[in-house]
């Protein structure tokens, strides 16, 4: 049986065609997903090169979202990935994770519910948990601040209105905006979400502080109460 024939590896490549180089020259716009990740994963190993490791990775996972949901022990079980790699590639997948759910500023300015959408989809999207958020705003509607209220299943006593009207008051609010998200990726609001926003609208009646959205975050999709005219 003869010897498998072995690829050439990115350096041997002429430089045009290595994607390091690629990429220092034109940018990443005309690279592919797999040579994006080959240059993080830098060094391939007998018969496949850093980019056929990549898409090795990528044929397996689907994408660099579910790639970035994969344990350091998952990615140590395909060969030519060891620890080293593995860390390499989950600190790359985190880095741009942050970046796309940097921080609002004070200030700040949602103009409609997709704003929202698309400021907190990949901050909530994919996480196993249910995470209910406040954005506090100002008369302007201006935000103020972001908070999380509760991590889990939600219920009427984790998301109370004591909890989420406490930090409006201590802010001086002048309204406010609910955030959370559907660990199923289905955002039609459940009975006991719309029975929680009533009790919460009508505690802010109550106070003065004015509820202007709830916002459910399902897998590329939401559900905005206001737009439904749950919320008037």
């Amino acid at each position: 049986m003869k010897d498998e024939k072995k690829r050439p590896t990115i350096k041997q490549l002429p430089a045009h065609e290595r994607p390091r180089e690629r990429l220092i020259q034109n940018g990443d716009e005309h690279l592919t997903d797999a040579e994006l990740l080959g240059i993080i994963i830098r060094d391939g190993i007998s018969h496949y090169s850093a980019v056929d490791l990549a898409q090795k990775l990528l044929s397996e996972y689907g994408d660099f979202r579910r790639l970035s949901l994969i344990s350091i022990g998952e990615l140590c079980e395909m060969k030519g990935i060891g620890p080293a790699r593995a860390a390499q590639i989950k600190a790359s997948l985190a880095i741009a994770k942050r970046f796309s759910t940097i921080s609002i500023k004070p200030s700040q300015q949602f103009k409609c519910s997709k704003d929202i959408f698309g400021h907190f989809h990949e901050q909530l999207r994919g996480r196993k948990q249910e995470i209910f958020l406040v954005i506090l705003l100002d008369n302007k509607n201006r935000i103020i601040k972001e908070l999380t209220i509760s991590s889990g299943s939600l219920t009427s006593s984790i998301v109370h209105p004591r909890e989420v009207f406490n930090p409006a008051i201590k802010e001086s609010a002048f309204s406010v905006i609910f955030v959370h998200n559907h660990p199923s990726g289905d955002p039609e609001p459940s009975k006991e979400d719309i029975q929680i926003t009533h009790r919460l609208l009508e505690a802010g009646n109550i106070i003065g502080i004015k509820v202007l959205d709830h916002i459910i975050i399902g897998n590329e999709c939401f559900v905005s109460f206001k737009d439904k005219g749950i919320i008037a």
